[in-house]
């Protein structure tokens, strides 16, 4: 007669707690030109031309975009990689980085 199969639990129940996710908002002002936030979130997230295009006419249009959403310590590093950027030299006036939030993706019911 053969042994019993041994059960393993992997540890990933449906009911088993999952990190929140947070969005990474980048927030509009008028010391940051178009060509700036293309080129900042080309940099540092890798983004398409055409699609940092879009999120620079939603931050302009909408006043905020999404950037990004992750698990916190990502997060906390990508808005701090937008607030490191510095200023852009395209605008006398631009003195540092554009604002980035996080805000903390809110599960739906389930």
């Amino acid at each position: 007669m053969p042994a019993p199969a041994t059960i393993h639990d992997t540890g990933t129940d449906q009911g088993e707690a999952r990190a929140p996710h947070y969005h990474v908002v980048l927030l509009d002002d008028d010391d940051h030109t178009y060509d700036y936030v293309v080129e900042m979130l080309s940099k540092l997230f890798f983004m398409t031309p055409e699609a940092a295009f879009q999120h620079a006419v939603e931050v302009d249009t909408h006043g905020r975009t999404i950037v990004i959403t992750c698990e916190r310590p990502e997060a906390e590093y990508a808005r701090d990689q937008i607030h490191g950027y510095g200023r852009d030299p395209r605008m006398p006036r631009s003195k540092g980085s554009m604002s980035a939030i996080l805000e903390q993706v809110h599960a739906g019911p389930g």
